[in-house]
């Protein structure tokens, strides 16, 4: 576009729910439940998942979790087929009755992303819940880091998590079915981290944090909830080797509870924000640190 042709452009605009579409009233309980019954089924899962990164610690955490609340079925999406095939045979005998398998998928590859969720539609029905944790951590000092690296860290972070939330959106709004989206960011998002330099890290992290709230925004009208987790410090093989450990003291000395946290301490924000407990939660970020950030 010529400068000239700036002041005669027409911009999209937002559409906003009126609060008219059932796709965005508020979900009808069953009177006829028990308390004991009632309290069960504000937090089960229902339909199925796709799991981005769903072979690495955090995101097989999060694949049981979602199938011990009462996910009927499962996909998890991961470049790594041999660990993705192992994790998905001990899911599989753990929950004999779900449907659980994988499919290797590039998530910067926007075709390669959309044909998978398509042949996840065709295979279980639906999409209702997407958990976006494929990602890449970056160590490196900022006057030293190529330019190919920062690009790396944000097509796999960021616009990995993008394509991801759009297909997954489409699918979701051409079957008229509310869903629920949510983005992992990371404490990164929130502040610096030390000792370690990580800036394209930290700075792709903060765009899924605001990917998050303008998906949260526009797609409210389908039904379609829009969240996101920022996990601390996570005592994963990430995290693990004896070249850490001036990190590892670092980061626990500056903790309010002195210690990093496990995969499971993730899994009670993520069932609420998957689950009807969450049904009027949008937009949000829930940082899941120890109290890493108050500092």
């Amino acid at each position: 576009m010529e400068r000239s042709e700036l002041t005669s452009r027409v911009i999209p605009l937002m559409n906003l729910s009126t609060g008219s579409s059932p796709l965005t009233a508020p979900i009808q309980q069953n009177q006829c439940l028990s308390p004991e019954e009632s309290a069960a089924n504000r937090f089960r899962i229902y339909g199925n998942a796709v799991v981005t990164g769903g072979g690495g610690d955090l995101g097989f955490t999060a694949c049981q979790a979602l199938l011990e609340h009462g996910l009927s079925g499962l996909v998890i999406f991961d470049l790594d087929p041999v660990s993705a095939a192992s994790r998905v045979a001990d899911l599989q005998a753990g929950f004999p009755n779900a449907k659980i398998s994988f499919a290797t998928v590039n998530v910067t590859d926007a075709d390669d992303v959309e044909r998978s969720i398509d042949a996840v539609v065709r295979s279980l029905g639906s999409v209702d819940i997407l958990l976006a944790f494929a990602g890449v951590a970056s160590c490196a000092h900022a006057i030293e880091m190529p330019a190919k690296e920062w690009r790396r860290v944000f097509d796999i972070n960021t616009t990995g998590s993008f394509l991801c939330a759009q297909a997954v959106a489409k699918a979701q709004a051409n079957l008229g079915k509310r869903g629920s989206i949510l983005f992992v960011a990371s404490i990164s998002a929130h502040r610096v981290n030390f000792p370690q330099p990580q800036v394209a890290y930290n700075a792709s992290k903060a765009a899924v944090l605001a990917t998050a709230k303008s998906l949260a925004a526009e797609w409210a009208r389908y039904g379609i909830r829009v969240n996101s987790i920022s996990p601390g410090y996570m005592d994963t093989i990430l995290n693990e080797g004896s070249g850490l450990k001036v990190a590892r003291d670092t980061w626990n000395d500056r903790n309010p509870m002195g210690r990093m946290g496990v995969p499971e301490e993730l899994c009670g924000a993520i069932i609420m924000l998957s689950s009807q407990a969450g049904s009027y939660i949008t937009g949000a970020d829930l940082c899941i640190d120890g109290g890493q950030t108050l500092f």
